[in-house]
């Protein structure tokens, strides 16, 4: 029997042997030689630099753009705990689209009591203009990424959910390139389930919520804030791979009740627009008047069913880490069944009692903004300093109801390629999910996110964290 330890290790048994899913990966590895790998790890770095695989920082200088650090030992996931996990996310998801149906409708879940009326009505991500409007297919979330992490053989939790615009699909997909030509014995010898059909099936979905308006095959386009935004690159990336255009807002303009992108032929209805603009910045004539990065006139045309928007605006109400809080009730009210996975406790510090609590227990809780994302406008109280923590104190006395707080999770250590050799680091996981008329389709694997500081819980890139290849195994 196996010693319990700090942190489960998803590669090794206690003792070090390899468990089940990576025994083959193991065996391989064992026969390596180190010197090749380090040349390979190498050898993936220039890769991505060639290809441009970046992203921007915000807060720095213009010039800050950095490489996604990638790390050449791919993390493996057994079928059987993955067709676990797909259950679970089918699940989530149908949920979170069946409360946003319901928050711009009747409201009935407010009615029957299971979520307050304050966190709706005074929530800033709500849009009034949603009100009443169902979207073609009745689709709000057309494209998910939910985060996962680990801390045990069978524990898997949600720890926040991505609604509005989740990023990181690019990674995933370059993560897998870059190993299948490094790597290509490694694919021949260990049944992997592939990614490389999630742009197809992207584009296949956003056609088939098509709106009223499309009389014929349906003109799909992405919408890029530009190329000083943190993801352009992975913009690009999307719109290169479904054969669609990339367009900017003044690409575009209303004409005779579409939304139309200009071509060498004039301009061209557009069917169905993938956004990757915030709602703030989505039509200066509905909401910021100052906006140049949306198309004015858009939520008019979209009211009147002659575009579908992707995902639909208002849907960042569901990425509320308030609002998470409440899924476990969430989930049940919608599908009638309990949740298959776990929400982390949460404490919501608009409440009293909660509040008190976080601030007696601060050094120990990691505290979150309820809009916050990327990492930024967060605490981990376990690595904060004294001047950390008391000026935290000070935000979360001063802007209650802007703050959850949850306990700081033995997240799941996947090894990293060090220079020693392996080195155990903290990872979560981003699957992608795409939803249409047609079905909830989610890509085997994801984006594995590793922290790449030594004792690290924080993975997002911005912060200095890393990707890792996720691999799913065919049986």
């Amino acid at each position: 029997m196996e010693t319990p330890s700090r942190f489960y290790d998803e590669m090794h048994h206690e003792g070090g042997a390899y468990r089940d899913p990576y025994a083959d990966y193991g065996a391989w590895f064992d026969g390596e030689d180190a010197a090749r790998l380090q040349r390979m790890s190498g050898e993936a770095e220039a890769f991505f630099r060639r290809t441009g695989i970046t992203f921007n920082v915000y807060g720095e200088e213009a010039a800050a753009e950095r490489l996604i650090p990638f790390d050449v030992v791919p993390r493996v996931i057994a079928a059987r705990e993955w067709d676990r996990l797909v259950k679970g996310i089918e699940q989530r998801v149908t949920a979170i689209n069946a409360f946003l149906h319901d928050i711009y409708h009747r409201q009935e879940i407010i009615r029957a009591g299971r979520v307050p009326a304050a966190l709706i009505e005074n929530n800033e991500a709500l849009i009034p203009q949603m009100m009443g409007m169902a979207p073609p297919g009745d689709i709000y979330t057309h494209i998910v990424g939910v985060d996962l992490v680990r801390t045990g053989p069978d524990e898997f939790f949600v720890l926040e959910d991505n609604a509005r615009t989740p990023s990181g699909v690019s990674y995933m997909l370059e993560n897998r390139e870059t190993m299948l030509q490094l790597f290509p014995e490694l694919f021949s010898r260990i049944p992997v389930r592939s990614v490389q059909s999630y742009p197809r099936n992207l584009h296949h979905s956003l056609a088939a919520c098509a709106p009223p308006a499309c009389t014929g095959k349906p003109v799909v386009a992405v919408l890029t804030p530009g190329i000083y935004n943190s993801a352009y690159y992975e913009h690009s990336f999307l719109a290169d791979q479904m054969a669609v255009e990339l367009v900017e807002g003044h690409d575009l303009r209303v004409d005779n009740g579409r939304i139309a992108m200009r071509t060498t032929q004039g301009y061209k209805p557009i069917d169905v627009l993938y956004r990757r603009v915030d709602d703030e910045f989505l039509d200066p004539l509905t909401f910021n008047p100052d906006s140049m990065l949306g198309v004015p006139g858009i939520m008019d045309v979209y009211r009147a069913g002659g575009i579908t928007i992707a995902n639909a605006p208002g849907t960042g109400i569901s990425d509320d880490k308030a609002i998470y809080s409440y899924m476990p009730d969430i989930v049940e009210f919608y599908t009638g069944k309990a949740p298959l996975l776990k929400n982390v406790e949460t404490y919501r510090c608009a409440e009293p009692d909660s509040l008190a609590y976080v601030l007696e227990n601060l050094a120990e809780l990691v505290v979150k903004e309820v809009h916050g994302s990327g990492g930024y406008g967060m605490l981990v109280g376990p690595a904060a300093s004294r001047a950390e923590l008391a000026a935290f104190e000070a935000k979360l006395r001063a802007r209650p109801a802007n703050y959850i707080a949850q306990p700081t999770l033995a997240l799941s250590t996947v090894p990293i390629l060090a220079e020693a050799g392996l080195a155990p680091r903290h990872v979560d996981l981003r699957p992608y999910v795409l939803v249409s008329p047609d079905g909830i389709k989610v890509t085997p694997g994801g984006l594995t996110r590793v922290a790449l500081k030594e004792g690290s819980l924080v993975v997002n890139s911005s912060q200095g964290g890393g990707t890792k290849d996720t691999w799913v195994l065919e049986d």
